[in-house]
């Protein structure tokens, strides 16, 4: 079978391609295949395309081929897009599921330390892996195999686990790109995002995941631009980078939330938190579709479920407790109270107290930042505020926009505006008494000696609840309210060494350790916690180590207070002397008026020194003004003249330039035309040119192809003369041979159905005579009877009578036949004329029409000898109009070198510009002014004019020959 049958019948391929792997040619069958879903003779779908495209996926799988299988679905996702996107989505679900069955028995496979066996590399793991898989598997996987205190299950990682992991990567990366803009598969491509984001969690795969983002976040935006936010009705057919895109629905709205949503739970559980908050603003971009297509007209887009806002704000509690922002946590906890309280009828009473409680904790647990100390003292800590505020304005502006992102109240959030709105909406009145009397201690106590003895007994009752409450699993316990002992410990601590700085100016470290005794916490996590604080400036607080004591109150000695302390002495020293030594007041005064004197007698004097100063001034600017309008002047002529020459220059390179562009042209043209003429050998002989570039053509020889075109015609004619004598000499051996052998049992059959035909006839003519007699022994006895019944005596009467009636009968319809037969005859002539009649009116329309079309034809092939004769003349004008442009050319340029060869007049003075008729005594186009026709061409070394002969032939060039 050839291959073309391949091509015509994709089911012959199909069968093709299991022959071969029963032969265990699995990359012979992968490129069968893949040509025919690369082939473009296809363009309507048929199940065994299906068929086709789930094995050829399996065979990548098998050989661990992703860049094939890549190119596989979207050779079929062009097939069946359009007529069959069931079909689509069946295989890509197989493939997927394929892909991490695979996966799934690698790990299994890697964990019980098994090795892949040698045979089952061999096809995957060829030389021809694209960069990729040397990126997959060099990088951190190759460091940290050097540093694992396992190297051999880092080895069987890598090659057992490893390849399975990128394939299944790279089959994710490349449903995503099939499925980004298709509206009828969405669902299917929110699948495939979600279960690549779940690839990436379980297998702590944070580079995949970063792309995985990016991906999305560039699919996201490709379809928040081109794909008709702002428009009630969305045409695909504008834009092709959204094609299958019928717009945003409230349905596309949800999904991509759904997905965002997964993403930033990946991200948490990855603890990729810049990928999370990048996440947020994903999130935001989607609310903001969601809230356009609201306010478009027309449009009855409801806005998104509470329950999935409620979700959301549910996972950015967990997002910004791992990343220990706890103002955002606190914030998120505050927003899914609010959407629980206001929208979950079902909410029972315990519920809302735990809710609450987190709320009011989490609200706790933020640290408190120097503009709330300040807020609170009403004091200022000078150069250090100012110095804090200037850095803190970025942050602040991130706060306010991740505020935004987030959908909180205000764009300034705090600790703060948070307390107060939970006072407001009461939502301290939901939650346990223990956790009132904690936050009064926090927010309201300022006796350092008893607030830690008054809290401790409500820190365990908190841990004591949440220990009741919290599960045996590590990640439920993370969700108890437990967790946020730590971090109100802390807080607690910074509280009490806030009311310590205001009593105290120095206290000793032993005292503080007493103090927080019962906290369960070391000295090492208060001094922590301490520092932190001071480098926040939430704090101004110094430990001693060597007095064993902490001191408060800024030591800076460039704080306001230090920087003026030099000033304030001098001045107060003066201050000081004036009252100890009072001044001499006459002799003061003394000083003075002797002063006032000299200086009135001297300002006539000084005025007019002044004057002259002014006027040499006056002289001096005159004087640099003129020479520097000289020198504008001297630089202007300057300008003037390299302008010219500039203007010469690009004149004689503009002239050059067009020389080569005329060169270029024609030898391009000449260029294609042998290009043509190879492609057509090329094509002839059954070769792909498409794909060939202008460099592999320039390298054909025209002369070798007609020469290989020639051999392979006639190698082909013969071999298909010998294969048909071949097939023809076969086919008479089998007929002989067949006939040879069927002739005795030919003989032999032919003599047993004689016998048999004997044998029946014989059994016949027995069978036949006993009936016959049988039956005439039967009508005799009848005969008897009826004579003895004397019947024949009245047949003869009977008979009679019977044949008279049928006489009268049979003479009737005689007649009536004639006279019928009469009326046929007549008709039948009668029809018969009108047929001669019509077929001749039929011959001479089609005389007719015969001539009409034969006077058609002449016409139409007169027309056809004008318009070519018309053609050929176009083109010899054409042609001789080039001949004589480019003589003329050739005569200017030759005009041009001998102008340029002629010696300078030795008349005409100076630098004036000579006419070309004076330069040497002769007209331009005398035999004095310019060189001889033998003389042209030489100026520029000849080139493609010096095959002209001196009585102006047509060049040599192969365009003309």
């Amino acid at each position: 079978m050839s291959y073309n049958s391949f091509l015509n019948k994709p089911e012959n391929a199909l069968r093709r391609a299991e022959e071969l792997l029963t032969i265990s040619q699995p990359s012979a069958a992968l490129a069968l295949l893949h040509e025919i879903l690369s082939s473009r003779r296809h363009k309507t779908w048929s199940p065994t395309y299906e068929k086709i495209i789930i094995l050829y996926l399996d065979l990548c799988l098998q050989l661990g081929r992703s860049r094939e299988a890549k190119d596989g679905l979207h050779q079929y996702r062009n097939l069946s897009q359009s007529q069959a996107p069931g079909s689509l989505e069946a295989v890509i679900r197989h493939l997927i599921e394929a892909s991490e069955k695979k996966c799934r028995e690698a790990k299994e496979a890697a964990d019980k330390g098994e090795l892949p066996k040698p045979e089952e590399k061999g096809e995957g793991e060829e030389a021809t892996g694209d960069d990729d898989d040397a990126d997959f598997y060099e990088g951190s996987h190759l460091l940290l195999s050097t540093m694992s205190t396992d190297p051999e299950k880092a080895q069987r990682d890598t090659a057992v686990l490893l390849p399975a992991l990128k394939f299944l990567w790279e089959v994710y990366r490349a449903v995503l790109d099939i499925l980004k803009s298709n509206s009828k598969l969405e669902r299917l491509y929110h699948g495939a995002a979600v279960a690549a984001l779940k690839f990436c969690g379980e297998y702590k795969r944070r580079v995949e995941f970063r792309r995985l983002c990016d991906m999305m976040r560039m699919h996201l935006g490709n379809l928040s631009k081109f794909g008709g936010v702002g428009t009630v009705t969305f045409d695909a057919g504008r834009n092709n980078k959204v094609r299958g895109w019928e717009g945003w629905t409230a349905e596309s709205i949800e999904l991509h939330l759904q997905t965002r949503f997964a993403q930033l739970e990946t991200a948490s559980a990855l603890r990729l938190y810049t990928e999370g908050f990048r996440t947020v603003e994903d999130i935001y971009n989607i609310l903001q579709i969601s809230r356009a297509r609201r306010k478009l007209p027309g449009v009855n887009s409801p806005p998104p479920k509470a329950k999935i806002m409620a979700a959301y704000y549910e996972k950015l509690t967990n997002l910004f407790w791992v990343s220990e922002n706890y103002l955002f946590h606190a914030f998120a906890w505050y927003k899914y109270y609010s959407l629980c309280k206001e929208y979950n009828r079902g909410m029972s009473d315990d519920m809302k107290t735990t809710q609450a409680s987190a709320v009011l904790l989490a609200a706790l647990c933020i640290p408190t930042t120097t503009s709330d100390i300040n807020k609170v003292t009403g004091n200022s800590l000078g150069r250090d505020a100012i110095q804090s505020t200037v850095e803190d304005d970025i942050a602040k502006e991130k706060m306010a926009r991740m505020a935004t992102l987030l959908g909180f109240h205000t764009r300034e959030p705090s600790r703060d505006a948070l307390l107060a709105e939970i006072r407001s909406r009461n939502i301290i009145d939901d939650v346990p008494d223990y956790l009132r009397d904690l936050y009064v201690i926090l927010e309201d106590s300022t006796d350092p000696l008893d607030m830690v003895e008054k809290a401790r007994p409500l820190l365990d009752t908190l841990r004591a609840e949440s220990a009741n409450t919290e599960s045996s699993d590590e990640d439920a316990e993370d969700n108890t309210l437990g967790r946020y002992v730590d971090p109100l410990t802390n807080m607690l601590i910074l509280k009490l060494i806030f009311n310590l700085s205001a009593a105290y100016h120095t206290i000793s470290l032993d005292h503080v350790k007493k103090l927080t005794s019962g906290l369960g916490v070391s000295f090492e996590q208060m001094e922590k916690s301490i520092i932190l604080s001071a480098q926040s400036r939430a704090l101004s607080v110094r430990i001693d180590h060597r007095a064993g004591c902490i001191r408060f109150g800024s030591a800076a000695l460039e704080s306001d207070e230090m920087r003026g302390q030099l000033s304030t002495l001098a001045k107060r020293l003066t201050t000081a002397c004036n009252i100890i030594s009072p001044p001499n007041v006459s002799s003061i005064s003394a000083e003075r008026a002797a002063l006032y004197a000299d200086v009135r007698s001297s300002i006539e004097s000084e005025h007019i020194n002044t004057l002259e100063r002014k006027v040499v001034i006056e002289k001096r600017k005159e004087e640099a003004e003129r020479l520097v309008q000289e020198r504008l002047r001297a630089e202007e002529a300057q300008r003037k003249a390299e302008e010219l020459a500039r203007k010469a220059e690009e004149d004689r390179r503009l002239a050059r330039e067009q020389k080569m562009r005329e060169k270029e042209k024609l030898q391009k043209i000449q260029d294609e035309m042998d290009a043509m003429e190879k492609k057509r050998y090329l094509t002839a002989m059954g070769r792909n040119v498409e794909n060939m570039t202008v460099e592999q053509l320039k390298e054909v020889d025209t002369a070798a192809l007609a020469k290989e075109h020639a051999d392979k015609a006639n190698k082909k004619k013969e071999e298909a003369e010998r294969k048909v004598k071949e097939a023809a000499r076969q086919l008479d051996y089998l007929v002989r041979a067949v006939r040879i052998e069927e002739l005795p049992r030919i003989k032999e059959a032919y003599d047993t159905k004689i016998e048999d035909d004997r044998t029946r006839y014989e059994q016949d003519v027995f069978e036949k005579a006993t009936r016959a007699k049988t039956q005439w022994e039967k009508d005799v006895k009848e005969k008897a009877s009826l004579r003895d019944c004397s019947v024949f005596n009245y047949t003869s009467e009977f008979k009679s009578t019977i044949m008279a009636a049928r006489t009268g009968v049979h003479e009737k319809l005689c007649r009536e036949e004639d006279e019928r037969a009469e009326l046929e005859a007549e008709k039948g002539k009668l029809s018969r004329a009108r047929k001669r009649k019509s077929d001749e009116a039929r011959r001479a329309e089609e005389a007719k029409i015969a001539a009409e079309k034969a006077e058609a034809d002449r016409k139409a092939e007169e027309e056809r000898q004008r318009k070519e004769e018309e053609r050929r003349q176009r083109q010899e004008e054409l042609e001789k109009k080039e001949r004589m442009r480019m003589e003329e050319q050739r005569e200017r340029e030759q005009r041009e070198r001998s102008e340029r060869s002629q010696p300078a007049p030795a008349a005409g003075g100076g630098n004036k510009y000579v006419p070309p008729s004076r330069r040497g005594g002769g007209s331009r186009w005398g035999g004095s002014g310019g060189g001889s026709s033998s003389d042209r061409g030489g100026g520029y070394g000849g080139g493609r004019y010096e095959g002209r002969d001196s009585a102006g032939s047509r060049p040599t060039n192969s365009r003309w020959s």
